[in-house]
């Protein structure tokens, strides 16, 4: 069952509330865009690596009108350089409308590339000298930008070219000021030309996370402008890209945008994201209405201004491993530890690092949908992540749905210090009698119950709370029934109650116990107080081996984590084995070595996965 992203979900929740808003009006001052359909609606968010997501109608295409203008300005400064342009076009927001005609005092620049005297100037600026040579350099320039080839509309163009009397009036007011320096029909007709390029609301979207790369495509991986540019580029949007009003959209949203009359808007989050949004209801300003919603919900939402100020942080997943290759340090039997192997992508554990925002938490959604092999089981461990916004903490709690209606668990573990998280998960999991995820505290511990599941779900496990026989002990594999016989006149029975204290450290090392019923886990003290679980054992495993090698007082706590019986046989009557029963004494000290063997490699697996 294919698993649908809470950031998809969240988009069509959020596409489905806004298009009930029908206010604001359809531009027809250029005739062609009055014909626009005006329930038209679509979102689509674009990661700087290439994750797309959308909702709505974003194949739709429609003219990408003053959207263009950035991407121009970005032509020019390549075609020119940046002091020429600078020479002709300033950057400064001129707080008037898009049609404004906005020339600096005593030098006629245009104030930015973004009114529309700045754009009529910076296509005249496109190497070029006839309109069509212009607009050839324009389109192949979008095309590496959307991944695709990109025309132009000539129903639009002629509407628009046919119409443009104040934009000409512009052109020729340049021309007098010497921006232009000939005639300049060939700058207007490619600006009319430039502002009917048919594109959809995922082209948007694309082209807005290209500048959020760095000019570099996500999707085909070429670059579409020289780097050096296109912080200029987002630097004029973010201060004149809304027009009159780009100082309240840098207010409410926070994000360099750039609108268009068709109903289209662009906005940018370096770094990070583009967005794209298509809806052709205008807003006194000239932006369109569900689109100024969309970004700031989105914004608003998941932290995206783009002064909300991020800690210098590291690639947010320290490690993705599969249960076939971390496990926990519950020791398991050999039928155990072969279904674990060979079941193990069930289980998939995900370390996070550093701080979690929106986009890096996408990253880590990303991870736990589109698993392939799926993963019944995602682990999410919290232990060395510093903090978690609350747009993150409610993007894991959506997490859990998601995966729970494709029958997959989603488990929590070390978010002790992570308050808000800890918070919208409690609300998010309220009084359901169904848990939509799992909280288990301790790393290891969460590993092990993930672990069980799966063995679970097999039947391979073996119940602690059955008795083994002493022959069947991992230590007196290969003992014929006799020397068994002969070792159970030395032992000692012993029984121990749910936490009772089986060897507490700083014990003499006397004995070692052979496991025959409940489960045992031995346990470190850490500096902060806490106590860390080094390992489990069941039934038919030995511990306190240690005592047979080096004689030295006990390094750890043994405690029983259920009702125990175990046999102990003290060092002292394994070593009169030496004089009296010699082969018996080599198979338990072979055993002994296979057992140690067996759990250095454990260590030096997980050890390997850990520096990787």
């Amino acid at each position: 069952m294919k698993i649908v992203s809470p950031i998809q979900k969240y988009l069509e929740e959020l596409h489905a509330r806004l298009l009930q808003d029908r206010s604001g009006e359809v531009a027809t001052y250029i005739p062609e865009l009055g014909k626009a359909n005006p329930e038209w609606f679509g979102i689509c968010v674009v990661t700087a690596d290439g994750e797309i997501y959308t909702a709505g109608d974003t194949d739709q295409t429609f003219t990408i009108q003053s959207i263009s203008k950035p991407f121009v300005y970005g032509v020019a400064l390549e075609d020119n350089g940046q002091s020429e342009v600078l020479k002709k076009i300033w950057m400064e927001p001129s707080g008037e409308a898009f049609n404004a005609i906005s020339l600096r005092p005593g030098t006629g620049q245009p104030a930015n590339p973004m009114i529309n005297a700045g754009a009529i100037a910076t296509a005249a600026l496109v190497e070029g000298k006839t309109q069509d040579q212009k607009i050839h350099r324009i389109l192949d320039a979008f095309g590496r930008y959307a991944g695709r080839a990109l025309k132009v509309d000539p129903d639009t163009y002629r509407s628009e070219s046919e119409t443009g009397f104040r934009n000409r009036a512009i052109g020729w007011l340049l021309r007098n000021f010497s921006i232009i320096g000939d005639d300049p029909t060939p700058a207007l007709e490619a600006y009319f030309m430039q502002c009917s390029i048919l594109a959809n609301c995922r082209d948007l979207g694309i082209m807005a996370a290209t500048l959020a790369n760095g000019g570099i495509n996500p999707l085909t991986q070429k670059r579409a402008v020289m780097g050096e540019y296109v912080e200029k580029m987002i630097s004029v949007m973010n201060s004149c890209g809304m027009y009159d009003a780009a100082g309240e959209w840098m207010f409410n949203v926070g994000m360099p945008a750039k609108s268009g009359v068709a109903g289209g808007i662009l906005a940018v989050l370096p770094g990070q994201l583009g967005i794209g949004v298509f809806s052709p209801r205008l807003d006194t300003h000239g932006n369109s209405v569900r689109g100024i919603e969309v970004c700031r919900e989105l914004s608003r939402e998941f932290n995206l201004h783009l002064f909300h100020v991020l800690r210098p942080g590291r690639s947010v997943i320290r490690r993705c491993l599969r249960g076939s290759e971390v496990g926990s340090n519950m020791l398991r039997n050999d039928g155990e530890s072969a279904s674990l192997k060979e079941h193990g992508d069930e289980l998939m554990l995900i370390e996070m690092q550093g701080e979690l925002t929106f986009t890096s938490t996408e990253v880590v959604v990303r991870r736990a949908v589109n698993a392939e092999p799926a993963p019944d089981h995602v682990l999410l461990d919290f232990a060395h992540v510093e903090a978690v916004d609350l747009a993150a903490a409610r993007l894991l709690s959506d997490l859990a749905p998601a995966l729970s209606k494709a029958g997959r668990q989603l488990v929590f573990t070390r978010l002790e210090h992570l308050s808000t998280l800890g918070k919208v998960l409690k609300k998010a999991q309220g009084d359901l009698t169904q848990p939509l995820f799992r909280i288990v505290e301790d790393g290891d511990l969460a590993l092990e119950w993930c672990e069980n599941q799966i063995l679970d779900r097999y039947a391979v496990r073996n119940p602690s709370d059955k008795r083994v026989e002493l022959h069947e002990c991992e230590l007196l594999k290969g003992l014929e029934r006799k020397a068994v016989a002969v070792l159970l006149e030395d032992m000692k029975e012993c029984k121990f109650k749910e936490g009772e204290v089986v060897v507490k450290a700083g014990d003499p090392a006397d004995a070692l116990f052979f496991l025959l019923k409940g489960t045992v886990s031995v346990w470190i003290p850490l500096p902060s107080g806490k106590r860390r679980r080094v390992a489990t054992f069941s039934p038919g495993m030995v511990f306190g081996e240690m005592a047979v090698l080096d004689r030295l007082p006990r390094s750890a706590d043994v405690t029983a984590d259920t009702k125990v019986e175990c046999l102990s046989l003290t060092v002292d009557a394994l070593e009169k084995l030496s004089a009296s029963r010699p082969t018996v004494l080599v198979t338990l000290l072979r055993n002994l070595a296979l057992v140690i063997s067996h759990r250095m490699r454990k260590s030096n697996i997980e050890l390997g996965t850990l520096h990787r």
